[in-house]
């Protein structure tokens, strides 16, 4: 007599088991009206590589190799949290923006790696970007001259300010016309962005 409620008990946490296994086996399909945006923050930027501030023109004679136009270069690391507020996984597919110091845009950069993000949760992804005081200079020049000229900026001033305060983050840096696409189900989402930092 003793033994039928031992059976009966393993047989209830047997069928809790499988009843548990199941629902977990249970995963909600991505249809077009239950694929939200996932949400896209910037967690902070790094300033990795550093050489502070130079520039030097083609006239100056090199102690090796060809003379021209070099700036310091400096790097830089974007790190982001990407929220999955959905029921179901999603596949980030392409990422992509520009990068502006004090709304004057220098340079824009790509991540084309992939990466699942579980339902419900959150990852984060590094895009490292490298510029340079030469390029930043050309790209203040051709695109940020009227927005400096009114401002009474110099771009050697503005320059030699972002790169040797960068370490400190003393100024905004922005992210601008950011995107990404998402994918689940066979459908694709596009997800714009915009952040800054500090």
């Amino acid at each position: 007599m003793k033994r039928k409620p031992i059976i009966f008990a393993i047989l209830s946490c047997v069928l809790v088991a499988f009843m548990l296994a199941a629902c977990a086996g249970m995963t909600v399909k991505p249809t077009e009206s239950n694929f939200q945006d996932p949400k896209i923050t910037l967690s902070h930027v790094e300033v990795p590589y550093y050489t502070g501030y130079w520039y030097f023109s083609k006239k100056v004679k090199p102690t090796k190799g060809s003379a021209g136009n070099y700036g310091a270069p400096m790097g830089l690391g974007f790190v982001f949290d990407i929220e999955n507020p959905n029921k179901f996984p999603v596949q980030l597919e392409g990422f992509k923006f520009s990068i502006a110091f004090e709304e004057f845009e220098l340079n824009t950069v790509s991540s084309n790696e992939t990466q699942w993000i579980p339902a419900g949760k959150t990852n984060q992804l590094r895009v490292n970007a490298i510029m340079d005081a030469r390029s930043a200079l050309l790209s203040l020049l051709v695109t940020g001259g009227f927005k400096l000229k009114e401002a009474g900026m110099s771009p050697w001033d503005a320059l030699e300010k972002w790169w040797t305060e960068a370490p400190d983050a003393s100024y905004p840096i922005y992210v601008q016309q950011g995107g990404a696409i998402f994918s689940a189900g066979g459908m694709t989402k596009s997800v714009a962005f915009n952040a800054m930092f500090p």
